[in-house]
């Protein structure tokens, strides 16, 4: 592997290629963060998600199967860091859990071997995947491929509560630096962490149920992030409505900041018979609770693993103890979801 001829500038913005792009959650995180970054392409197979980012960014991904791109391909991008959330299915726990022998691992472990034959190989990766493949065979084989192209690692699980925010989604990322560059604290090089703690001193996180409760408490409440935030607005009489989860679609929401119909609010109601039936499945929360479930592509349609739903009904009026079907249950709207998963 030759030389990087195009090593980055102190000044020089970070030139990066962004992989399974998606709707550029990636690019996103770039931008909130302030660094200083130009997305020189983006690369994903789906055209809806592309239709998506190409509304939010002004630029329309690469469309096609990204086992396509040969070294040659990715040298011409000179890019410094690559981004990488591949398929999250091969490792899922309610999956099938081929890892790499699943086609959807293919094209990642095929683009990790392309830093070997390049000619201006990245200086620094980060990838994200689910919980569960930091223990598959892919991982292994990443963690092979980097060591033999000289980089160094660090990884972790992390979740939204340890930043404050009450969403319970644990993921795995992984830094990866190229030698000569080294992180700041070295001492944590090729270990698998569960917080950001040791970095600043602070000791790994401890894994016990109390700490978790601990952890849950210094979260900000559910009610900051909602769209509709008064709990006393009117529960629609469509709760009554024998519509199934099948027919209810959830509605596209204007950007108007903070004046919103509330009877844009009453498709979000859960339907009785959805309550009677699947009730004791159901994960409630509270505008007060301090904590909601990920939020799955099945939301809307199916109750169980998919989500929380919302109680509007406050529960000093009512008590958490009362009926589920008089607390007035609600789905998240989109924009709500998307503030938990940005924040």
């Amino acid at each position: 592997m030759e030389e990087n001829n195009s090593a980055k500038h102190p000044d020089q913005p970070w030139r990066v290629l962004e992989f399974y792009s998606g709707i550029g959650g990636m690019r996103y995180s770039l931008t909130r963060a302030g660094v200083n970054a130009n997305i020189v392409e983006a690369f994903d197979i789906n055209d809806k998600a592309n239709d998506v980012y190409e509304f939010n960014f002004g630029h329309r991904p690469h469309q096609g199967n990204i086992q396509s791109l040969t070294a040659t391909d990715l040298d011409r991008y000179g890019a410094h860091a690559w981004l990488l959330s591949p398929p999250c299915q091969p490792y899922t726990r309610q999956g099938l859990q081929k890892q790499s022998n699943d086609p959807r691992a293919f094209s990642f472990l095929n683009i990790l071997e392309l830093i070997r034959d390049t000619s201006q190989p990245p200086t620094m990766l980060f990838v994200e995947n689910v919980v569960g493949f930091e223990t598959s065979d892919t991982h292994s084989k990443m963690i092979e491929i980097l060591v033999k192209a000289d980089f160094v690692t660090q990884e972790f699980i992390l979740t939204p509560l340890q930043f404050g925010v009450p969403y319970s989604r644990p993921r795995y990322f992984c830094l990866a630096k190229r030698k000569p560059l080294s992180f700041q604290s070295q001492h944590f090089d090729n270990q698998l962490l569960h917080s950001p703690s040791p970095l600043f001193g602070r000791g790994e996180l401890d894994q016990t149920q109390e700490s978790l409760d601990k952890l849950i408490q210094s979260c900000k409440p559910i009610e900051s992030f909602l769209e509709f935030k008064n709990p006393s607005q009117q529960i629609s009489s469509s709760m009554e409505s024998t519509n199934t989860v099948d027919d209810f679609e959830a509605p596209e929401i204007d950007d108007k900041g903070d004046d919103h119909d509330i009877s844009s609010l009453e498709q979000y109601f859960v339907p009785l018979n959805l309550i009677e039936r699947w009730g004791s499945a159901m994960d409630i929360v509270y505008p007060d609770s301090q904590r909601c479930c990920c939020f799955t592509k099945s939301y809307y349609r199916y109750v169980k693993g998919t989500g929380s739903l919302l109680a509007t009904v406050l529960p000093e009026k009512k008590g958490k103890t009362s009926p589920l079907k008089e607390q007035g249950l609600r789905y998240f709207t989109p924009r709500e979801i998307s503030t938990f998963r940005n924040t």
